[in-house]
């Protein structure tokens, strides 16, 4: 229990961070206001046309008498629209962090720079570095969106369905959030997708102190936009502490004591 409370600090702590860095909050709100502007288009456009392209796509259903008609495309209108919305918060993080790739890498190394002087890198080139974040980032959504579908089905159980599963959808949720987020800081350390898996999994409480909240605040996509920063903050914040990095000096000097930064450990290659 104790690292629900460590995670939800870290949390916060990253909040705390980007509000004494106005310049580096000001910048890692670009790329959550461009996402956000992409999703409103799409959400307003599905609900503008979301009947016509379920009529379109049921005409075995144009000879129907009424109201059979009515309900059966409502019904499908409305649950079309539902898994939009779902999908948009399971994936905001992903495309937003995806677009703003190079104003978090910049955050992310300030907060290192902050806590112990300096920065790990990646070596690999701009271009490379994207195209990991996008591969992982897509692995990572097509779990969320099987997880979500398979929610979203419990869901019409009765009474499980409104108590059980949505804390279930919550902690799912957050738990995925922690992963993208905490991928800009590991990424730059050479940390594979399945490593990074296997260290929030060693530590779940830690991951859900962490982004059960978030999820719940993220349900509203603007408030995402602001919280974005912080939550990159914070979440380099907690994957120094996943992977052991937090035992560090003061004045920058690496954890094992009386190591200086050639003899520290090397960094594991990505492939």
């Amino acid at each position: 229990m104790r690292d629900l409370g460590v995670g939800f600090g870290y949390l916060m702590k990253g909040q705390r961070w980007v509000a004494q860095h106005g310049k580096q909050y000001g910048w890692g709100l670009l790329p959550g206001l461009i996402t956000l502007v992409l999703y409103a288009a799409a959400l307003v456009s599905l609900a503008l046309w979301g009947v016509d392209l379920v009529g379109w796509a049921t005409p075995f259903a144009d000879d129907w008498s009424s109201p059979w008609l009515g309900l059966f495309r409502g019904f499908l209108t409305a649950l079309l629209f539902a898994l939009a919305l779902l999908l948009s918060v399971i994936t905001f993080t992903a495309v937003t962090l995806l677009i703003g790739e190079p104003f978090y890498e910049s955050l992310s190394e300030q907060v290192d720079i902050s806590e112990c002087g300096h920065a790990p890198e990646s070596g690999l080139p701009l271009w490379r570095d994207l195209w990991i974040s996008a591969r992982d980032s897509l692995r990572i959504v097509v779990r969320a969106m099987l997880w979500g579908v398979l929610l979203f089905a419990l869901g019409f159980i009765p009474v499980v369905g409104q108590t059980v599963v949505p804390v279930i959808g919550f902690g799912v949720t957050g738990f995925f959030l922690v992963e993208e987020l905490s991928a800009v800081a590991m990424q730059r350390r050479g940390i594979q997708l399945r490593e990074r898996l296997a260290l929030l999994r060693g530590r779940k409480q830690l991951a859900w102190g962490f982004g059960t909240p978030l999820a719940v605040a993220f349900l509203v996509p603007f408030v995402a936009v602001f919280l974005m920063p912080g939550a990159v903050a914070g979440a380099t914040l907690m994957a120094r502490d996943l992977l052991g990095e937090n035992d560090t000096e003061g004045d920058g000097s690496p954890a094992a004591a009386g190591q200086d930064d050639e003899t520290a450990a090397p960094r594991i290659p990505r492939t």
